[in-house]
């Protein structure tokens, strides 16, 4: 029989689901060797029968690890997928504030009806086997995870900063152009994109597993920049590790 998969979401834009059905002819190819069961963005048939779970988004409320747990109960392997479900994403802004008045911001009077709490990423709540990082994520990863999982294989995510991929690509650090990046900490993989294109690295892949911070300190240092200015560009990402938030037990 094929392995089962299917697809959950939780807090997110559901971009990394996207990115899966923009594989168009490669998804075709999957599906000959899975069974898709449950897949939101594509289909309407759902069932709890799954041997692999995608799930995309961190968890906002605590309403949600329920559902959570159910999912890992279910399945047999747990994946990742996207920087919300990873590292809690760009959801842990709001972590930064208190969190009464984020409520009332957003929901007004009624905001004691919604149960929200701090942003965090799936692992804060159940056991992840694997992680597919990147907002949103490349497709061409998932689908090498995939593979690696459907042959009993052991998926390989870099473990090396975004500054190998910048240096690959002849890309000029943007430090020299007077710019902030977190490039020299967050876990490469994804071809340096946001520097080729002119932009800066924001650390949406998370942090490599043993980041150097002596030689991002070193770095700080020659460009006279401060270690607030780039961990200012940490919020963006790392709202969940960064405050500190106290995790709950799975």
């Amino acid at each position: 029989m094929k392995p089962r998969i299917a697809f959950f979401d939780f807090a997110s834009c559901e971009g990394d689901q996207l990115q899966i059905v923009n594989l168009e002819e490669r998804l075709l190819e999957l599906l000959q060797h899975v069974e898709v069961v449950s897949f939101r963005e594509a289909m309407k048939e759902h069932s709890d029968n799954y041997d692999i779970a995608f799930i995309e988004g961190s968890c906002t409320r605590a309403s949600d690890e329920e559902r959570l747990k159910k999912i890992r109960a279910n399945a047999k392997i747990v994946v990742a997928l996207g920087s919300c479900a990873t590292i809690g994403g760009i959801n842990c802004i709001k972590n930064y504030r208190n969190q009464t008045e984020v409520r009332k911001e957003v929901y007004g009077d009624k905001y004691e009806l919604f149960d929200t709490y701090l942003a965090r990423p799936i692992e804060a709540v159940i056991k992840v086997d694997y992680k597919v990082p990147q907002c949103p994520i490349n497709k061409e990863e998932f689908l090498s995870v995939a593979k690696a999982l459907l042959t009993g294989q052991k998926p390989f995510i870099p473990d090396y900063p975004v500054c190998v991929e910048c240096k690959m690509n002849g890309n000029v650090c943007v430090f020299e152009k007077g710019m902030t990046c977190v490039g020299p900490v967050t876990r490469a993989g994804c071809g340096s994109c946001c520097v080729n294109e002119g932009a800066i690295c924001w650390g949406c892949r998370g942090l490599i597993d043993n980041p150097n911070t002596d030689a991002h300190k070193e770095v700080l240092e020659k460009y006279n920049l401060t270690p607030q200015e780039v961990m200012n560009k940490f919020k963006l990402y790392f709202g969940w590790s960064d405050t500190n938030a106290q995790k709950p037990q799975s």
